[in-house]
């Protein structure tokens, strides 16, 4: 039986984008083993749509708006109670550091929990593949926790790559549930290139995971959030 006075309050960073954290929350209830209102976890959701588009900031390096945006929030969420703060948008966490220098409470670092993750369950691997924005892509924010964590990162071809972005972008963004075809085009080139395991490294294709099965290989690293969030908070993970 879970005691109610060690469940922590979990802060969550979103609208990157809203469907996205939708996904996220209604993750967080699915994935807790309640049998009521009192055994799940209270969360601050602060879903800040209006941010600054991550991809952009990076790659035009224009980022000072949005990194002053993301600190306001974080402290915001911290000021509020929360004992540890969630972001479900991996390039976000382009910005870890600054964010986790801001605040004296633990920022869940996303993008590394799923490389642990991905060799916790597949001891053997050797090669990860990255499904991610060109944002993430760019920064190598995957290929730093993946070397440290002895794998070999593999990317999208340049044309693959731009059908990651449209699915992303041109599709989920938009309301739509994204191409199927498309997607399993990108799996297959990893797959081909010797992934064992492909990391679903944006939130967008985690919403696209919810209208379509996926390949066994794939890890979506918002199922990863969605755990580590619910353990650090106190509650069973189910």
């Amino acid at each position: 039986m879970i005691n109610f006075g060690n469940l922590k309050t979990l802060g969550v960073l979103g609208g990157l984008g809203p469907q996205a954290t939708d996904f996220f929350y209604n993750g967080i209830i699915e994935h807790t083993d309640a049998s009521c209102d009192q055994e799940h976890i209270d969360m601050i959701i602060l879903s800040h749509a209006t941010t600054p588009d991550r991809t952009k900031a990076i790659l035009t390096g224009d980022d000072g708006q949005l990194i002053e945006s993301l600190i306001k929030d974080v402290r915001t969420l911290e000021a509020g109670g929360a004992a540890n703060i969630a972001i479900p948008c991996n390039t976000s966490h382009y910005f870890y550091e600054q964010m986790q220098q801001a605040v004296n409470i633990p920022i869940i670092h996303m993008v590394r929990e799923s490389v642990r993750y991905a060799r916790f369950k597949h001891k053997d691997v050797k090669k990860i593949g990255i499904m991610g924005t060109d944002g993430t892509i760019s920064t190598g924010i995957y290929d730093k926790e993946c070397e440290l964590a002895g794998v070999i990162p593999v990317h999208p071809s340049a044309q693959k790559q731009k059908d990651v972005m449209h699915i992303i972008y041109d599709e989920i963004k938009a309301g739509e549930r994204g191409s199927k075809h498309l997607f399993n085009g990108v799996v297959e080139e990893l797959a081909s290139a010797g992934c064992e395991v492909v990391i679903l490294a944006c939130t967008e294709l985690s919403v696209y995971k919810r209208f379509h099965n996926v390949p066994e290989c794939c890890l979506d690293a918002m199922d990863v959030l969605i755990r580590e969030s619910i353990i650090r908070s106190g509650a069973v993970y189910q």
